[in-house]
């Protein structure tokens, strides 16, 4: 994982043409999103519509996504982030736990733009995955250029799950991804474009997600 240093973000919705800044600790984020092989290893599950051990785990809920970071936490001996009632929509969050978990929206907005200050870190053909290069596919990770900070894919491929609710008060338990991915034009893969859906139904062949994890200690 990659240690990402303190600092600032200034997220805005487009929706709602609100604009906010987020103060930032330093955190962990992996380098890659999850790929098929690390999830299978985890949960002995293998979903996904294209299969490779090195291509990103997709087809998964934003559920699926905090029970993977629950069970690895476990089985490296911390203590996990997330308490989860699978029978309804309850989700605990202890954010000062030492276990895995998704990034916030501010946290993958910062650390996908690596001190740089426009919509994309790199050319979207040297940096992503997208419609124009994929050919309706998704590619082993770390094949494209990185960011400034080591981190691989954040744009294009496959959207990332954040642990954000989008807005409660119109969408409900709507969560965040964010990113881009293979089957999206070139407008879809930006540090900025925030998207919402249902964290328990919503699968999709171009959404996976990276794990963080704060610094302890």
């Amino acid at each position: 994982m990659a240690k990402i240093p303190a600092g600032r973000i200034e997220l805005r919705d487009d929706r709602t043409k609100q604009k906010w800044t987020v103060e930032l600790a330093p955190f962990l984020l992996a380098q890659f999103p999850v790929t098929q092989e690390q999830y299978f290893e985890v949960t002995n599950e293998l979903p996904g519509t294209f299969k490779g051990n090195r291509l990103p785990v997709e087809t998964v809920s934003w559920k699926d996504a905090i029970n993977f970071c629950n069970v690895l936490s476990t089985k490296a001996g911390l203590k996990p982030c997330y308490t989860i009632d699978f029978s309804g929509e309850d989700i605990t969050f202890e954010a000062k736990a030492n276990g895995f978990r998704l990034p916030t929206e501010a946290e993958w907005e910062y650390a996908c733009k690596a001190g740089t200050t426009g919509i994309r870190y790199g050319e979207l053909n040297s940096i992503a995955w997208y419609k124009d290069n994929s050919e309706k596919s998704t590619h082993d990770v770390g094949l494209k250029e990185p960011n400034a900070w080591g981190l691989y894919d954040m744009l294009g491929n496959v959207w990332e799950w954040c642990s954000d609710i989008y807005d409660e008060t119109v969408y409900g338990s709507y969560r965040i991804f964010r990113g881009g991915g293979w089957s999206d034009e070139e407008r879809g893969c930006m540090a900025t474009n925030r998207r919402p859906s249902h964290p328990t139904s919503f699968k999709i062949d171009d959404l996976g997600f990276r794990i963080a994890r704060n610094i302890t200690g």
